[in-house]
């Protein structure tokens, strides 16, 4: 019977570090006292170590500063000036990630191209820019996936699957490619400040084909958690993309999974799953995973591990998981992948490792 697996993941990063120069920015633009105190201790809480961006730490810059900056306080660009930033760097940081997953130059050999990103619009599509970097071959069978967030990388591995099985010949080249950092807004609600201090910017490619390596992809599942739709929510307004988050989620979605324990876990004990690839949306949404599945201390750490060193790259967060655990995991070990998007929609799947 075919099955279709995860080769290998190529991961790519921007190379500039701006969460620390994002912690200076933005508290000062909040009100004194007690808002800006829990800002402050709710960022040292938060998991998070390190966020990278295509922007160096001086994109962002105060008001009246002789220095140029992305971001300046009363005059942040506008959606047109975000896109030709997404436009230049997009491209070159996918090509990155796939570099890193050492085709071999066997880059004719990809038959098919699946693109998932939420941050950034451009056509020619970032698809059909990547194919032409790379050299792809003129007959690409492309697919690109827009605005589904956090959770696109699950819905795009779906689609990967399927054309495997419907043509075990197929070799089907999977990008997610998030530049969160582009969409920052001018505010003083400690919500929406603290939604901001997540996301970063981020790339992962994987290979998906019939050869029996890497991660073998079981049964995916989505679900719609009812009375959530204004929960997560992204927008496209005159200033960037407009993200909402609310503080609700966690609850959310630790009563979704406790009320909903056997459709999650295909009517199976959390006994029966070595591995969690949890999308590290933030600690108190890896916190409500925790509980919600009542979990064990460590079942999380490598969803924790990318927060803590990557930050939320909304849909490539879950890939960077699944790459570290290409690493490590022993043959035969299962696991089961979460993620969750605009909606609210939770998506899984499971997988094995072979």
């Amino acid at each position: 019977m075919t099955m279709a697996y995860i080769n290998r993941i190529g991961t790519a990063l921007p190379p500039h570090d701006v969460h620390d120069a994002f912690l200076r920015f933005i508290t000062p633009g909040l009100p004194e006292g007690k808002p800006r105190n829990v800002f402050e201790r709710m960022a040292q809480r938060s998991g998070i170590e390190h966020r990278y961006s295509v922007l160096a730490q001086e994109g962002m810059v105060e008001a009246g500063a002789t220095s140029q900056g992305f971001y300046r306080r009363g005059a942040y660009p506008g959606t047109a000036a975000r896109m030709r930033v997404y436009e230049e760097y997009a491209p070159a940081l996918a090509e990155q990630a796939v570099k890193a997953l050492d085709l071999q130059g066997q880059e004719q050999n990809i038959t098919h191209l699946i693109v998932a990103s939420c941050t950034g619009f451009v056509a020619p599509g970032l698809d059909q820019l990547l194919a032409h970097r790379l050299g792809l071959r003129p007959d690409l069978q492309r697919v690109l996936i827009g605005f589904m967030g956090c959770s696109a990388a699950v819905p795009a591995l779906r689609i990967a699957q399927a054309t495997v099985l419907a043509d075990p010949t197929a070799r089907v080249l999977v990008v997610n490619l998030e530049l969160c950092t582009l969409h920052l807004q001018e505010t003083d609600n400690i919500e929406t400040a603290l939604s901001f201090m997540l996301f970063a910017d981020g790339c992962t490619a994987a290979l998906v084909t019939a050869d029996p390596h890497g991660l073998a992809l079981g049964d995916f599942r989505t679900a719609l958690i009812p009375g959530t739709a204004d929960h997560i929510t992204w927008h496209i307004g005159d200033q960037g993309f407009i993200m909402h988050l609310s503080s609700r989620v966690p609850a959310k979605i630790t009563e979704a999974l406790r009320g909903n324990t056997d459709f999650f876990l295909r009517g199976e004990g959390t006994q029966v799953i070595d591995l969690w690839a949890v999308h590290g949306g933030g600690r108190t949404v890896l916190d409500a995973v925790q509980s919600g599945l009542s979990l064990g201390e460590h079942a999380l750490a490598p969803s924790r591990a990318v927060l803590a060193a990557r930050g939320n790259m909304s849909s490539a967060t879950i890939m960077f998981v699944l790459a570290g655990m290409l690493q490590t995991a022993q043959p035969g070990q299962r696991g089961l992948a979460m993620a969750f998007g605009p909606g609210m929609a939770a998506e899984t799947f499971r997988f094995t490792v072979n």
